[in-house]
């Protein structure tokens, strides 16, 4: 076999584990794009020294365990990514003050396709999205670093506590006690629950139907009575957020009153349903990016509406249009 066969044949062989690479990579960094340059670095990695590999683990395991190093060096130089739920109290839309953090702050949304590989189990699928919902990934993130690792791969993954000792180059001992202290850790920190929503079941449909109707037609009255009434708003890369459907509303005829007239378009984001939100900017009918909104469904109400306002990263990445017109 020529080099190059070889060279095509090793290529192929490791681009079949990019989702689920980038998968585990952005349930630790919390980051899509440094998730995919984690991945692209494990890669480069992994051709550069696969003449050393030596077959005694399976090829799957040998690009985790390079990959978990990328992600732990990653780590160690930057800080945990959060939601702006995690750095503040909630404001008032009253007082709401908008303050400006930088992009490595926050948590980012990523398209369920680069995270997501298909699988024939029903229940896998599901474990495999709730895994990478907004609400978990944050409570991820106060995990320290390798012990984001053992969660990850012993509940996420599946793996045995033996094949994580043999990825992190420690003990079964260690791998159940690390474990251990990160369910107390998520213990403290419940994630909020969403409800699963792919596919869709009629009555989410309905619902978020419903809400694009409610929110194009700017009817405050039909959006208050899609909302929980713990629901919360979120701004990234504004820390502020807002907690309750009456200063969700109150925020909307306020400081928001921008978005009236606004137009959505569905997509999905970490396992949920969202829309790319565009504003009505001026004559003609156009529509420029406005935000990513990423929708927390629970018991037929909504509970999160997370808008993440940078479009010139979330709308190309999500295959969203650069504008619309009428």
């Amino acid at each position: 076999m020529s080099d190059l066969s070889t060279a095509t044949d090793l290529d192929a062989r490791l681009e079949r584990h990019r989702v689920e690479l980038t998968g585990y990579c952005y349930r630790m960094l919390g980051s899509a794009f440094e998730a995919e340059d984690a991945v692209q670095d494990t890669l480069v990695r992994a051709w550069r020294s696969y003449e050393k590999f030596e077959g005694r683990s399976s090829l799957r395991s040998w690009l985790y365990r390079i990959a978990t190093n990328v992600c732990l060096d990653m780590l160690s130089a930057s800080g945990k990514r959060a939601r702006p739920m995690d750095l503040t109290a909630p404001q008032t839309a009253s007082s709401a003050v908008l303050n400006s953090r930088p992009e490595v702050t926050w948590l980012e949304p990523v398209p369920d396709a680069r995270v997501l590989p298909s699988v024939d189990d029903p229940a896998e699928t599901a474990v495999a999205r709730e895994s990478v919902r907004l609400a978990f990934v944050a409570a991820l993130q106060h995990l320290p670093p390798r012990q984001r690792a053992v969660l990850i791969l012993r509940e996420v993954l599946a793996w045995k506590a033996s094949e994580v000792a043999e990825l992190l180059g420690t003990t079964v001992a260690s791998v159940n006690s690390a474990l251990q202290r990160a369910r107390s850790t998520l213990a403290e920190s419940e994630p909020r629950a969403s409800d699963a929503a792919d596919p869709l079941s009629e009555a989410q449909q309905r619902l978020l139907a419903r809400y694009v109707e409610a929110f194009e037609g700017y009817d405050m009255t039909a959006l208050t009575a899609l909302l929980h009434e713990d629901a919360t708003l979120s701004m990234p890369p504004y820390d502020l957020w807002l907690r309750g459907h009456e200063d969700i509303v109150a925020w909307h005829v306020g400081p928001g009153h921008g978005c009236r007239g606004s137009r959505l378009v569905p997509t999905v984001a970490n396992g949920t349903p969202a829309f790319g939100q565009y504003r009505a900017s001026g004559p003609g009918g156009r529509h420029e990016p406005w935000s990513l909104q990423v929708v927390e469904i629970s018991d037929g109400k909504i509970v999160g509406l997370n808008a993440f306002l940078d479009t010139a990263r979330w709308f190309p990445l999500f295959g969203l249009p650069e504008q619309l017109d009428d």
